[in-house]
């Protein structure tokens, strides 16, 4: 690794040695210096572009071209006329000041934009996507990754900037509702001409510089001339090579793009792990639905029933089988009228194997567990949109949202303190999402807007435990029978909730740079929480605990009125929009033959204010005052049984907590050398949490919800910063760091029911370093450092991970790609200590214009048997270390055709 660190750093200081800068200040004809001009630096031999800048706030460019040759070197600016200036160069560097003067016609400057490999136009930056590929990319994620200022996680989000992309479009149009994953898995690298990056985005013009959106982004990706009005994509099969089983994939993606409307098909099969939608995915998959209550001041959130079933990490297991379709449509029957949606169907199969070990148990006791699972989720998801937009003065939309899934888990359990467990867990969660905006700019002064959203939702978990020990809570459980060769216990679950949001709001513009805005709003929420506990006895009787205790039939009931003020001015490079809400609440839960009704009223104030020290340079200041409610799950007083060690029992007289939460955020990006600088500090204070008061008996737990005494407030304190810039148009750099400090409280409960509080606190750190090119004809490589410490303060965890990423592009034909990570994971104590390495290959190979291409493929190369992490319990105040079993080498032999 040291080695080829320094190769390449060999590489970058002789690119250095052997370029000439050629530098300067454009201005215009007053002598004023031009930001954001554009400057591109043409190889007269060649006839390709050797070198691009954008002009800083001082008007200063810095090119950096090839001795001994010609130049046209071109200056444009928007509204200016363009200018080419000839430049031989030596082996001297070269200033010159340049000046711009009037354009009428602006047609040339327009021409110029296009050819730039990246320009800015306003708020939008436009990559010209040929200008990063060099033969090695398949997917939009492999070019977005080479852009300057852009990032692409492994989970598929895009940062841009250092902010979250919100929407993914292509030429303009919704891509499966914007949802940046799916996007970047499957649009054709070859199809993108374009990538513009759309900061400060808004997608209500009625509403654009009313609300802060400075830290809203979308990308519109624009198609190549010959991808519009024809079908494009591809079709990809494959079969495992050397495999005594089965070992398939089958991917086609077709996409067909006109101004009127746009179809897109994608689908996958295969079990060589590669997940299109994970569970998480399905679960934090909005459709595009807004979080309308955002200045509200109330948190009030439906939690999910999803029993555990927490999917795959890292899209590794021990076995994957998947199949995954999706098809999204948009039409345009008129320019005011869109109509679009998608659908989504999603299998997967899974066997999952984890080895673990925890400490910190009572008594100074470690708990070793092995746990044998198979997994079968079907998921789907339905969208259909509409927009109607006949002018700029009005805006009107109509979404609605239909997600179910069907989830099934049989785990087998082997404890050293509990023996031998076997588990089920069944469900069938179904949500219904309706939204309804509507938006009116009567006139210069007056802005209307009118929002609702409605969310039905049902979820019937069932959880099934078989233990050979009778439970430690089974003295809690009237009725339960104890004399039993095998403990076989069952719960059956029913929530259902109905949750309506209203908000309107009015805007009134004072002046240019001042408005008020005036909200009324309401949530109400009505659920039903239903829970029952059955024991099957020796003889296979159903033994029905049915004592009041043991069940739970309880209606809860949320409303809120709320009525708020803000006002927003710009004096200078300031923007400040301090505001505050008024509420009244009112809760209802009706269980166990009696109602407990609450109603109070609360002022929330909030404020933000934005520094503007540059165009591309702003620091943000955040805070705001929430309440915080639970649902009915935590209030419902009837014990529930949740997992084989876990009972768990609510609280119907918990009050609501207040929290509060300042944040400050730097951000800068300078497209003179494509350097940005983004940090954040967050602080969260809440009092009054709901928190649990446990009955801890070794692995073992009785928890009940509680309201923890103001005077043990939960804290955190997170940093995060990273600093990355792109230069001599070859090479990227990053550094970044993240830091978290936290302190929660709950309470511990002795065996003689004595109370004590708990406080647990844990320190995060993760450091990382990126280095990367990106050649046109010479190998490229990605070079990257992570390092992570995780202490609990009853252990602290560390992990390694260097990784090398190498692409080529050789032959005119042949592409090869591989991907190397190592894992060096122990504890302060080294009790705990283990390193693990992957490594993936592939070679491709596709002449030029040629549709078919060969692909063979390597996963898992190193045959590693599993990777390993660290996780910590604030209730228990315990760390585990587990192994986690991964799938095995698999060697893949495809063939793919493009249409």
């Amino acid at each position: 690794m040291k080695n080829i660190t320094l190769f390449f750093l060999f590489i970058t200081t002789f690119s250095f040695a052997q370029s000439v800068k050629f530098e300067g200040i454009v201005k215009d004809t007053t002598g004023v210096a031009l930001e954001m001009a554009n400057v591109m630096a043409v190889n007269q031999q060649t006839k390709a572009v050797d070198s691009y800048s954008i002009t800083n706030d001082k008007g200063r460019f810095q090119l950096f071209l090839n001795p001994n040759a010609s130049y046209n070197v071109r200056f444009t600016f928007l509204g200016l006329k363009t200018k080419n200036v000839a430049i031989t160069t030596g082996t001297e560097n070269i200033t010159r000041n340049i000046t711009l003067t009037n354009d009428p016609t602006e047609l040339a400057t327009i021409e110029v934009v296009r050819e730039m490999p990246v320009s800015v136009k306003g708020d939008t930056i436009i990559y010209n996507a040929d200008s990063f590929k060099n033969g090695t990319e398949r997917k939009l994620e492999d070019v977005l990754k080479k852009l300057p200022g852009v990032e692409v996680n492994k989970d598929g989000e895009i940062e841009v900037e250092g902010k979250k992309v919100q929407k993914v479009m292509v030429e303009g149009k919704d891509f499966f509702d914007g949802d940046t994953k799916i996007a970047t898995k499957n649009i054709p690298a070859d199809a993108l001409d374009k990538i513009q990056v759309l900061r400060n985005y808004n997608e209500v013009t009625n509403l654009k510089g009313l609300e802060n959106n400075e830290e809203s982004v979308a990308l519109n990706i624009k198609l190549k001339e010959g991808k519009k009005n024809f079908w494009f994509g591809d079709i990809t099969a494959g079969i495992g090579v050397g495999h005594k089983e089965d070992r398939h994939l089958i991917n086609p993606k077709l996409f067909y793009y006109n101004p009127k409307y746009s179809i897109n098909v994608v689908g996958n099969l295969n079990n060589i792990g590669e997940l299109p939608l994970t569970m998480q995915d399905y679960f934090k998959f909005t459709g595009g639905f807004k979080n309308m209550m955002r200045k509200g001041g109330t948190n009030f959130n439906v939690s999910s029933n999803d029993l555990g079933i927490l999917g795959l990490r890292n899209n590794r297991a021990k076995d994957i089988d998947t199949k995954f379709g999706a098809a999204n449509f948009s039409y345009n029957p008129s320019k005011a009228l869109t109509i679009s949606g998608f659908g989504i169907f999603s299998s997967n199969e899974s066997q999952i194997e984890t080895n673990s070990i925890t400490t910190g148990l009572p008594n100074n006791v470690s708990e070793t567990r092995k746990d044998l699972a198979t997994q079968r989720t079907d998921l789907g998801l339905f969208k259909l949109s509409s927009s109607y937009v006949p002018s700029t003065k009005l805006h009107f939309d109509y979404d609605a949202l239909l997600k179910l899934s069907d989830q099934k888990e049989a785990t087998s359990v082997f404890s050293n303190l509990l023996n031998d467990i076997y588990t089920t867990k069944k469900q069938q969660p179904l949500s219904f999402n309706q939204n309804l905006n509507y938006y009116y700019t009567l006139n210069d002064k007056n802005v209307f807007a009118f929002e609702m959203q409605h969310l039905y939702q049902t979820e019937d978990p069932f959880y099934n435990a078989n233990l050979k020990q009778v439970p430690v809570f089974a003295n809690l459980l009237t009725g339960y029978n104890p004399f039993q060769t095998r403990n076989d216990i069952t719960q059956n679950r029913f929530v259902k909730t109905s949750k309506l949001d209203t908000k309107f709001d009015y805007y009134y513009m004072l002046t240019a740079k001042s408005n008020i805005n005036i909200t009324a709003g309401n949530t109400y929420s009505y659920q039903n929480f239903d829970s029952s506990i059955f024991q099957i006895l020796n003889n296979n009787v159903q033994n029905d605990l049915t004592a009041p205790e043991n069940n739970n039939d309880v209606n809860y009931n949320f409303n809120d009125v709320f009525l708020g003020l803000h006002y927003k001015f710009l004096t200078g490079k300031f923007t400040f929009n301090p505001g505050f809400s008024v509420h009244n609440y009112q809760t209802n839960d009706e269980q166990l033959g009696a109602s407990n009704k609450n109603s109070f009223n609360r002022i929330l104030p909030d404020f933000y204010a934005l520094w503007q020290l540059k165009k591309s340079e702003t620091l943000t200041y955040n805070f705001s005052l929430a309440n915080n409610f639970t649902d009915i799950t935590k209030l419902a007083q009837g014990y529930v049984f949740s997992n084989y060690n876990s009972l768990f029992r609510g609280n119907r007289y918990l009050e609501n907590s207040l929290s509060q939460v300042h944040s400050l955020r730097y951000f800068k990006y300078n497209m003179f050398n494509f350097e940005n600088i983004f940090a954040n500090i967050t602080y969260t204070k809440q009092v009054d949490a709901v928190k649990n008061r446990a009955l801890l008996i070794g692995p073992n737990r009785v928890s009940s919800a509680v309201n923890i005494d103001s005077n043990f407030a939960d804290q955190s304190l997170s940093g995060l910063a990273n600093y990355g810039r792109s230069f001599l148009r070859y090479y990227k750099a990053s550094f970044g760091l993240s830091l978290n400090w936290s302190e929660f409280n709950n309470i511990r409960v002795a065996q003689d029911d004595s109370e004590s509080f708990q406080i647990t606190k844990s320190f995060a750190q993760n450091y990382n370093l990126k280095f990367s090119t990106n050649f046109k004809k010479a190998p490229n490589v990605e070079l990257a450092y992570s390092y992570s410490v995780n202490d609990n303060f009853s252990d602290v965890f560390y992990t390694d991970s260097p990784s090398v990423k190498l692409e080529y592009f050789f032959w005119d034909a042949f592409s090869f790609t591989s991907e190397y990570s190592y894992f060096n994971n122990r504890n302060k104590s080294n009790t705990s200590k283990n390193q693990y390495d992957f490594l993936t290959a592939n070679l491709m190979y596709q002449k030029k214009d040629s549709r078919w291409e060969w692909k063979l493929s390597g996963t898992n190369l190193l045959n590693t048997t599993s990777l390993n992490d660290s996780s910590f319990d604030q209730l228990g105040g315990q760390s585990s270390f587990s192994a986690y079993s991964v799938q095995p080498r698999y060697i893949i032999l495809s063939l793919k055709y493009a249409l």
